[in-house]
């Protein structure tokens, strides 16, 4: 099990004390069957995003009173659904952090901070624009490194360029600044 999943021994023996899985016992060697192996890809799931193991623990009992298959997977996907939407609250205080500290930096170094609402959208690279436009249709940074061919940090240096010459402190002040503007539809 531990080789299947890539976790230590030890991980399994933390798992089976939080009773998320069990095991059987063939002398000193611990068995799992398919149903903990199953449990332990959910689990193993739920770690790899980052999901507390508090939250797994009241997850995987709220599955094992699931009374349909269709239930159990309804309740994993709204676990999910949950995680996505913690992470994304969790990105987003991320890129207003990264935005502070860029405005520090910034008067630090004394270049005057750019506040101006008197925006056309010529003030902007193209790539800028296209930038703009697609997180005006709600792309998170991920899906905007796919459309626009960037990396991560390329596409958030970018955002944080688009968000400095809005002025704003974030990314959806500085789209509701262009819808405003007109500078995008």
């Amino acid at each position: 099990m531990a080789n299947a999943f890539g976790v230590t021994h030890r991980t399994l023996h933390f798992y089976e004390e939080k009773n998320l899985i069990a095991a059987s016992r063939n002398g000193l060697m611990r068995v799992y069957d398919r149903k903990q192996a199953a449990r332990m890809a959910i689990i193993n799931a739920c770690r790899e995003i980052g999901m507390p193991v508090a939250v797994i623990q009241e997850m995987m009992e709220a599955l094992d009173r699931a009374h349909s298959q269709e239930d159990a997977d309804n309740l994993f996907l709204q676990a999910l659904e949950t995680r996505r939407r913690e992470l994304m609250a969790e990105q987003s205080t991320m890129l207003r952090q990264m935005h502070r500290i860029n405005d520090l930096i910034e008067q630090a170094a004394g270049i005057p901070d750019n506040a101006n609402d008197n925006f056309e959208a010529s003030d902007f690279e193209p790539r800028e624009l296209h930038c703009l436009a697609l997180m005006s249709e709600g792309y998170a940074p991920a899906r905007l490194s796919r459309a626009l061919g960037l990396g991560l940090a390329e596409i958030a240096a970018l955002e944080n360029s688009i968000i400095r010459k809005f002025g704003a402190n974030n990314r959806f002040q500085a789209v509701a600044k262009a819808v405003l503007l007109g500078i995008i539809k």
